[in-house]
This record gives C-alpha cells, structure tokens and sequence, in this order.
C-alpha cells in the first residue's frame, strides 16, 4: 500500500512539471464563393480566419492540337495569400494555358540573367532550327 501512495504521489508531481498544451488556434472559413458556368468556366475563393486567401478562375479556350487540329483545353489563373509557418507573408500568383505555369511571387527564386552573347543568339535560334 505504501508503494501504490508513493507512485502516486511521483505521478502526480511528474505530472504537475508537464508544459500546458498550447490549445491551436481554431481556423474558420470567414467567405467563400463558387460559381460554375456551362460554358466551362468557373470561379471560386475563399477567405479563413487566420488572413488565409485563395481565388482562381478557369476557362476553356481552343488551342492548337497536333497535326493543326484545333482542340479544346482549359486556362486557370489565380492568386493566393498565407503566412508561412517562419512568419514571411506569401503571395502567389500564376497563370496556366498553353505556355504552361507561369507562378509569381517574390519568395520565388529567379533565374541568374542571360550572357549578353547568349542572349544575341536566342532570337536566331528558331530560324536555325527550321533549316534543318
């Protein structure tokens, strides 16, 4: 009996030195909107509790296929706004069509510039390219 009283007590001391859980905070939808149209497009977005953003929007839109068909394809284009979990604000926009994903935002890494020589080049390139 001695024993059980005394791992009691070491329980309830061990457990009084434990750290409180940090209750987390409790994110909510503050708005949110979707539209769907039938032509293909949509819209929608949303806004939570903690300044949390997102909206985007999608169209369909005839691109060259192969062999000059013409076929249809979808455009989406949109930006979103966070706070990474370091604190740094985020802003994130992008465009997808038919040049493919095009994000910008200034926590993105840019390229290193173009050699003056190369760059001179460039515009050659595709007119090298057909006479083969």
């Amino acid at each position: 009996m001695q024993v059980f009283i005394f791992a009691l007590l070491v329980a309830t001391v061990a457990a009084g030195s434990l750290p409180a859980y940090k209750k987390e905070l409790e994110i909510t939808i503050t708005s949110q909107s979707d539209v769907r149209n039938l032509d293909g497009s949509s819209q929608w977005s949303f806004a939570g509790s903690d300044g949390t953003t997102r909206d985007e929007s999608q169209a369909q839109k005839q691109l060259p296929g192969y062999d000059k068909e013409v076929t249809s394809g979808n455009t989406n284009q949109g930006n979103t706004y966070y706070t990474s979990p370091e604190g740094q604000k985020i802003t994130l926009s992008w465009v997808a069509d038919e040049k493919g994903f095009q994000p910008k935002g200034d926590h993105l890494p840019t390229p290193p510039p173009i050699p003056e020589e190369i760059a001179r080049v460039l515009p050659t390139l595709p007119k090298l390219a057909e006479s083969y």
